[in-house]
């Protein structure tokens, strides 16, 4: 039987300082904040607003007078790093958050205008999954494969066509930012709900350098903690209508999760804290490095999407499987096994992110470097030892050029 100790040792090792992670659905987070998730919020619970036999309420749980000050404070953060009305972090992840935002807009029957799959929408968001959970019907914003955005003034013209209760805007392929204040209007005519899941784009808006959904028109945003944002495996909901929060937090505890993990609580708090000193500086240069990554990627000869639109206003990247396969010869997944056997990270869906090679220090110069790297790699050359010398100059950053 493997040894338990030796297998994370191991992890450590090659992950934490031997591979460069180019995945945009993960990050790192700080010393301080990973300090949080092993502190003694790990072992506890907290209740709040628990209603005894007897008609008296309060915490379930007693020796929580901490706990909700450390709750409180994060939902504090949130909503001013954020700008929103109101916020929770309790969701225990994205995709919970994402069934609550579906749950506090929607009822059975109603009709959700979503980003289609195929467009680079969420899975989650698509039939048979969390709308069949909850009787809501699922119809697909349209969408502009050109520039790789939903077609504004087509969907406008759609949601006055369907009525939807909601439009729920974001996606797992995240490129450009939509048009909120026109799609704002549209939902305005027909009386919808505007949601947005920032999951992928979060970090970016808290550093406004990608949009700031809660401040462009959004009613609610649900969003994961651990892409561009670079914290802790969780959740966070935001929202500037007072009855949508409402109903969502009523639909927490006893109905998606009871314990809503307090260190991980602590450590977003801490993340939240970290992105008020220098979010601004680290989200311009995760945009930065991945539109640089983009022109030296293509200049290697490796294929890469919407060089004319800059490649991306986002932390990701889009290669080009057909052309990769043609150039390579290598599928996604044969790509993505090829480049981790160099100790370069992507994931096989066709996506490159630069937000954890950004928090750890790296600059338009690394970009280039790595450009070649994957090149190099992809056509079968061993690049390991040019690797190891590129990562052997990263270290987690807290100071971003501005």
């Amino acid at each position: 039987m493997p040894d338990l100790w030796e297998l994370v040792r191991a992890h450590e090792a090659w992950r934490g300082r031997e591979t460069i992670n180019l995945q945009p659905s993960e990050n790192v987070m700080s010393p301080q904040a990973r300090a949080l998730l092993a502190s003694d919020f790990a072992h506890r619970y907290a209740m709040p607003g628990y209603v005894s036999p007897f008609g008296d309420s309060g915490d379930a749980y007693r020796g929580t007078r901490y706990t909700e000050q450390v709750e409180a404070l994060a939902d504090g953060l949130a909503r001013h790093v954020f700008s929103a009305a109101h916020a929770t972090v309790k969701p225990l992840s994205g995709h919970l958050a994402g069934l609550l935002l579906l749950r506090s807009t929607c009822r059975r029957g109603d009709l959700v205008m979503v980003v289609h799959a195929k467009h680079g929408g969420y899975d989650g968001y698509m039939p048979g999954f969390l709308p069949d959970h909850l009787g809501v019907r699922v119809t697909f914003l349209p969408f502009d494969e050109a520039s790789w955005n939903v077609d504004a003034d087509a969907a406008a013209e759609a949601i006055a066509a369907e009525a939807p209760r909601l439009v729920l805007l974001g996606a797992s392929h995240l490129l450009f930012p939509y048009d909120l204040r026109r799609l704002r209007a549209a939902c305005d005519d027909a009386n919808a709900i505007l949601g947005y899941d920032a999951s992928h784009v979060l970090g970016l808006a808290a550093g406004g350098a990608f949009q700031r959904p809660t401040a462009e028109g959004a009613d609610v945003v649900s969003a994961s903690t651990h892409k561009s944002f670079p914290g802790p495996q969780g959740g966070l909901l935001l929202a500037n209508r007072t009855d949508v929060f409402e109903r969502a937090v009523r639909g927490v505890t006893w109905h998606i999760e009871d314990n809503a993990h307090w260190n991980r609580i602590a450590a977003t708090a801490q993340v939240l804290l970290e992105m008020q000193a220098f979010g601004p500086s680290y989200a311009r240069q995760v945009v930065a490095n991945a539109k640089a990554l983009g022109r030296h990627l293509e200049a290697s000869g490796f294929p890469v999407k919407f060089a004319a639109l800059g490649y991306t206003e986002s932390h990701q990247i889009h290669i080009d499987p057909a052309a990769v396969h043609a150039r390579f010869g290598v599928t996604p997944h044969g790509l993505a096994d090829r480049l981790e056997a160099n100790n370069l990270i992507v994931d096989a869906v066709g996506r490159i992110g630069t937000n954890e090679v950004t928090r750890m220090g790296a600059r338009e110069a690394e970009m280039e470097a790595l450009a070649g790297l994957i090149a190099r790699a992809a056509s079968g050359q061993d690049v390991r030892d040019e690797v190891a010398a590129v990562r052997s100059g990263l270290r987690l950053s807290f100071v971003f050029p501005e």
